[in-house]
C-alpha cells in the first residue's frame, strides 16, 4: 500500500474554523442567486418562501448536528444513511450530496466571473471561472488547517461587507417599493421560489464532511453549526428585505450581481463605493467557492473509501494530508458543468440534491434512534421528534415543488441515480459494502 493510502486526515479544526466553514460555505447565497426567486414569486411571495425554508433549515441543522456529533465521519450524510438503511441508503445519500457539492461550485464560479466582468469588462466570465478552479484547488491541496484559516479570513471579510451593505441601503428602504407587485404569480409562485430560497442556506451541512479533521468533534461541531445557522438567518433576511425596498424587484431578478446593482441604484453606478463593494463582494463568493471545494473533495474521498467510487480517489497525500485526487476529479466535473449549464439551472439542480439528502438524513435520524438507542449522542436534537419531523415534512414539500416546476432537470437527476444504482449492483460492489458493514457491526 502506498504512503498516500496510509496517510490519514489531520485533526486540527476548532469551533471558530467550523463557524467560518459553515458561514463561508453558504455566504455567497446572500450575494447572488436568491434574487432569481423574485422573478417567479415577487418580493412578498419570496419572503414567504424564505421564511418556510428558514424554518426548515433551523430545525434541520439542530437535527443534523445530532447525527454529525454521533457519527463524525467525512462521508457525512452517506455515513449516517448507510448505517441506518444499508448500502442503498448510503448510495442515495452519497449521490444526492455529491450532486449538490459538485454543481454548487460552478454556480459560484459563474458569479465570480460575472462580478469580475462587472468590474473589468475585458475579462470573460468563463475564463475567470476556470481560473478560480485552478487557484482554489491548489490552495486546498496545501492542507486543511491552511484552508480553514483562509476560510476564516475571507468569511470575516464577507460578513463585514454584508453588514456595511445593509447599513448603506437600509436608509433608502421604501415599504411602497417592497410591496409593488408583491405576489404577481400567487401561491404557485411561492412554491416555484423554494429552490432559490434554499440557496440562502444551501451547503451549510458541508461542515459534516470535515468532521474527521475536527479537534474534539463531540463538542466542537455543535457550536460551529449553531453559531453558523444563526449568523446566516440574520444576514439572509436582512439582505433580501432591504434590497427589495430600494428598487423594483424586476430590475434585479435576472442578474448575477444584485447587490452591486442595488448599490448602483442608491449611490450611482460610477460611485467609488459601488465599485469598491463590487470588488469586496468577491470575498463572499470566494469564501463559498473555497468551502464547497472542501465539501466535494471530502465527499468524493469518503465515497471512494467506502467503495462507491474508484479507490484511487480515496487516497490522501502523504505530505499535505489532503485528498488530492478527489480535489482534482471534482474540479474537472465542475468545469464540465460550467460549459453546460446556466446559473439558475445549476442552483435548481444543487437544491434538488440537497433536499433529497435532507429527507434521507432525517429519516436516518429516526431510524438510528430506533435501531441504536445506546449510540453515544453528545448533542441531542431539542424538541424531538418535532424538529426532525418539521425538517422532514418541509424538505418533502420543497422536493415536490422543485420537481413540479423543473421536470426535465429532475428527470436527469433521478435517471442518474437509477443508472448509478444499476451499475453499482451490476459490479457487485453492494455486496462488498454489505460484507464490510457486517464486519463492523461489533464496533457499534
Amino acid at each position: 500500500m502506498s504512503s498516500d493510502q496510509n496517510a490519514a486526515l489531520k485533526k486540527v479544526l476548532k469551533p471558530i474554523h467550523l463557524w467560518a466553514i459553515a458561514v463561508g460555505l453558504v455566504i455567497s447565497g446572500e450575494y447572488f442567486g436568491w434574487n432569481y426567486g423574485w422573478g417567479v414569486s415577487g418580493t412578498v411571495g419570496f419572503l414567504i418562501a424564505t421564511l418556510v425554508v428558514t424554518l426548515m433549515y433551523v430545525t434541520f441543522i439542530f437535527s443534523f448536528t445530532e447525527l454529525t456529533t454521533s457519527i463524525p465521519q467525512a462521508g457525512g450524510p452517506f455515513s449516517y444513511s448507510q448505517r441506518a438503511f444499508g448500502w442503498l441508503g448510503g448510495l442515495v445519500a452519497g449521490y444526492a450530496t455529491l450532486v449538490e457539492f459538485l454543481v454548487t461550485p460552478p454556480a459560484i464560479a459563474f458569479a465570480l466571473g460575472s462580478y469580475t466582468h462587472f468590474l473589468y469588462p475585458s475579462l470573460e466570465v468563463l475564463d475567470v471561472a476556470f481560473a478560480c478552479y485552478v487557484i482554489f484547488i491548489l490552495i486546498n491541496l496545501l492542507g486543511i488547517k491552511e484552508s480553514a484559516m483562509f476560510s476564516l479570513v475571507v468569511t470575516l471579510l464577507a460578513v463585514g461587507e454584508l453588514l456595511i451593505y445593509i447599513g448603506i441601503v437600509a436608509p433608502h428602504f421604501s415599504y411602497e417599493t417592497f410591496v409593488t407587485e408583491p405576489m404577481p404569480f400567487g401561491w404557485p409562485g411561492v412554491f416555484a421560489a423554494l429552490p432559490f430560497a434554499i440557496w440562502f442556506y444551501l451547503a451549510i451541512e458541508g461542515v459534516a464532511m470535515v468532521a474527521e479533521e475536527v479537534e474534539d468533534p463531540k463538542r466542537t461541531i455543535s457550536r460551529g453549526y449553531i453559531y453558523g445557522i444563526l449568523t446566516l438567518v440574520v444576514l439572509a433576511l436582512s439582505v433580501m428585505i432591504f434590497t427589495g425596498g430600494v428598487a423594483h424587484w424586476r430590475l434585479l431578478s435576472e442578474i448575477d450581481y444584485p447587490l452591486p446593482a442595488a448599490l448602483g441604484i442608491v449611490l450611482g453606478r460610477d460611485s467609488a463605493l459601488t465599485q469598491l463593494f463590487a470588488s469586496l463582494g468577491l470575498f463572499g463568493l470566494i469564501a463559498s467557492f473555497h468551502g464547497t471545494i472542501i465539501g466535494y473533495s471530502r465527499q468524493i474521498f469518503a465515497l471512494a473509501r467506502a467503495g462507491l467510487l474508484p479507490s484511487f480517489l480515496g487516497n490522501v497525500n502523504a505530505r499535505f494530508q489532503t485528498p488530492h485526487w478527489a480535489l482534482i476529479a471534482g474540479g474537472l466535473a465542475g468545469c464540465v458543468a460550467l460549459k453546460l449549464g446556466t446559473t439558475d439551472q445549476v442552483i435548481i439542480l444543487a437544491a434538488l440534491g440537497a433536499v433529497v439528502m435532507y429527507i434521507i438524513s432525517m429519516a436516518a435520524l429516526f431510524a438510528l434512534r430506533r435501531k441504536e438507542p445506546g449510540l453515544e449522542r453528545p448533542f441531542t436534537v431539542p424538541a424531538y421528534p418535532y424538529f426532525p419531523l418539521i425538517a422532514l415534512v418541509l424538505s418533502i414539500v420543497c422536493l415536490i415543488a422543485i420537481v413540479y416546476y423543473n421536470v426535465l432537470l429532475s428527470l436527469w437527476f433521478f435517471a442518474g441515480l437509477i443508472l448509478v444504482t444499476i451499475l453499482y449492483m451490476a459490479t457487485g460492489r453492494h455486496k462488498v459494502v454489505e460484507n464490510g458493514m457486517a464486519g463492523t457491526e461489533h464496533l457499534k
